[in-house]
């Protein structure tokens, strides 16, 4: 990390500790150092409790919507990871931080106009145990952390939330993510449709999810890499033809030597280090592939909208379109630009069942950070059915 971030970084934890309620109930904040006035949205902060044993709590922001709070869609996003903080300054939050000019005081902050609550009520979760302000009392709540705990402690978390907030109760309801928290959103959303069938209250009215640059599994993410860094000039043509040569299309778990001394040549060129995020909880992947999620829920006729940056080596759009694709769905509206300002967005297809897959021009691993006014456009016109 370099020295601009960690001067930031020391400065950002006081200032999102002001966000913190002083008492267990939800606390409305209205006011923030660094925001000059009254602050421009409706923003909600609390606890709430998913494990008594171990006295696990998960924090939350609420952001209300500012169109139609009262019938708007309420989304639950999680920021990928895992162990990332959905922080209100970052991704579809409604602050984002003045970066320059910056004369090592306070940072100053000011009004995302592309936050996702200019469409959509916004629930930001710290998920899972130990990320961001969310916590557990007994340190054993902080064993055993994998998808399976993720998933059903974001299931009790919503259960309780709307139990104290029974206004949204009827406002449709879309699980997301990027990232990894892209791989746990059907996965919840799956728990979610299952109570439903159960009549188990409250009911939560789940229309589907939206997922960006989404982890689902090591058989797409990781196999696309070769082909696409190749695709975009990352790597050189003799590199490439070496990989096909010697991997013959299969470039995870090399067992041929050649294979694997081309790949760490690969490896060794592209990666780097993701550092917002906390690792020093062991994390456990207990779900190989999300992929027979999403079929299950886009069978169901739940709507699900998955974008990806077309500039991402992490999970690479080709490997995105290829899982969708494997569903053998008929198409709907087939491939082609989608537009704003009268300039190309980026690309789309939709299928039956109500999937819908977008490509974000310029885009990388976080979309919405890179491509804010875009994903905002993209977003209100999905969720008001509107075409792309």
């Amino acid at each position: 990390m370099d020295k601009a971030s960690l001067v930031l970084l020391s400065l950002v934890v006081p200032l999102v500790l002001l966000l913190l309620p002083l008492s267990r109930p939800a606390s409305v904040v209205t006011h923030l150092p660094g925001f000059h006035g009254r602050l421009p949205f409706r923003l909600e902060t609390g606890y709430v409790g998913v494990d008594e044993e171990t006295g696990a709590e998960l924090f939350y922001y609420f952001v209300e919507s500012e169109r139609s709070p009262d019938t708007d869609p309420v989304i639950l996003w999680m920021t990928g990871g895992p162990f990332c903080s959905g922080m209100v300054f970052f991704e579809v939050g409604p602050m984002k931080f003045v970066l320059a000019p910056y004369n090592g005081s306070l940072p100053q902050l000011a009004y995302n106009p592309y936050s996702w609550s200019k469409t959509t009520s916004i629930i930001l979760l710290d998920s899972p145990v130990g990320t961001g302000f969310s916590y557990a009392r007994d340190v054993e709540g902080y064993h055993d952390i994998g998808d399976f705990s993720f998933s059903m402690h974001v299931l009790i978390f919503l259960n309780k939330w709307f139990t104290d907030h029974p206004h949204y109760q009827s406002n449709p309801f879309f699980v997301g993510g990027s990232s990894y928290a892209g791989k746990m959103s059907p996965i919840i959303a799956q728990h979610i449709s299952q109570e439903i069938e159960l009549g188990k209250q409250p009911k939560i009215n789940l229309k589907g999810y939206v997922v960006g640059n989404p982890v689902t599994g090591s058989d797409y993410d990781d196999n696309f890499r070769v082909p696409y860094a190749h695709g975009v000039g990352i790597i050189s043509d003799q590199l490439y033809e070496a990989a096909i040569r010697n991997c013959k299309g299969s470039y995870i778990r090399p067992t041929d030597k050649m294979c694997a001394r081309v790949l760490n040549t690969f490896q060794n060129g592209t990666i780097g280090e993701f550092v917002r995020c906390k690792k020093s909880i062991p994390y456990t992947s207990e779900v190989p592939s999300s992929i027979k999620y999403h079929f299950n829920l886009t069978s169901r006729g739940y709507r699900s909208l998955v974008f990806s940056g077309d500039h991402d080596l992490v999970i690479p759009f080709l490997s995105t379109h290829a899982w969708i694709r494997s569903f053998n769905f008929s198409v709907v509206d087939d491939w082609r630009a989608w537009h704003l300002d009268g300039q190309v967005a980026g690309f789309t297809i939709t299928y039956a069942n109500y999937m819908t897959f977008v490509t974000i021009k310029g885009g990388g691993h976080v979309s919405i950070e890179h491509r804010p006014k875009e994903c905002l456009a993209m977003v209100q016109r999905w969720l008001d059915n509107e075409p792309l």
